[in-house]
């Protein structure tokens, strides 16, 4: 039970402390409507990655195995399940009304799809695990969300060719940096000899790619706060 309650925990905190920050409460209907939406995203980008999982034979091991699985089999495939889920359920509702909306409920998609992941790996990994997957892996997903979030509402409150290219953008930027986070660890991971050096520069720029993702989303998570108070 302490193991099934620390995989859920780190997604309902999340959820608790974005939604404080809501300026105008969005209803729990929509909420919940989110949420379940990333529930549903898992199945979707279990669909996408099936038949590009295939290929990974043609990529062994190392640099570019770690790239494929990193980006190909991981970060586009859930990223846009989840932007797909956002678009089905999100785009046109009409309490998406304020900039952080967009943020707000980008999260809460990704919370649900986290919460079903971190289940499965928690409870067959044991509590290590949920401890660090509390750190790093969870809060990933939510800063992945944070720039979805971000430009589709400048794209809903946008109009013309801006509009536009902040739909392209929210989609591609958190493949890069859902990309980009899970190929640091998979390279790291697949290195089957220790090489102090390798190792020292693959934990120092995950740190620095981790503490820039925080910048990033809790500048941008201000950004439409302030947008939404003009």
């Amino acid at each position: 039970m302490i193991l099934f309650l620390s995989s859920i925990a780190p997604a309902v905190l999340i959820m608790l402390l974005i939604y404080q920050h809501d300026i105008k409460k969005e209803p729990l209907k929509m909420l919940l409507k989110a949420f379940f939406g990333g529930l549903l995203s898992i199945i979707i980008a279990l669909a996408i990655v099936q038949p590009i999982d295939e290929l990974t034979r043609f990529f062994p091991s190392g640099l570019l195995r770690s790239f494929f699985d990193a980006f190909c089999c991981a970060a586009m495939p859930e990223e846009f399940a989840k932007w797909i889920v956002f678009y089905w359920l999100i785009k046109k509702a009409k309490d998406f009304d304020q900039y952080y909306d967009g943020i707000l409920y980008a999260i809460f998609i990704s919370m649900g799809f986290a919460l079903v992941e971190n289940i499965l790996y928690v409870m067959n990994n044991g509590m290590t695990v949920a401890i660090m997957r509390a750190i790093l892996a969870v809060p990933g997903h939510m800063l992945f969300a944070v720039p979805m979030g971000y430009y589709l509402s400048l794209a809903k409150f946008k109009e013309g060719k801006d509009a536009a290219k902040y739909v392209k953008l929210s989609l591609a930027v958190p493949i890069l940096l859902h990309g980009t986070y899970d190929f640091i660890l998979m390279y790291a991971d697949s290195k089957k000899e220790f090489n102090p050096i390798l190792t020292a520069v693959l934990v120092l720029s995950f740190v620095v790619f981790d503490i820039y993702m925080w910048r990033l989303g809790i500048r941008k998570i201000k950004e439409h706060i302030a947008n939404d108070l003009k």
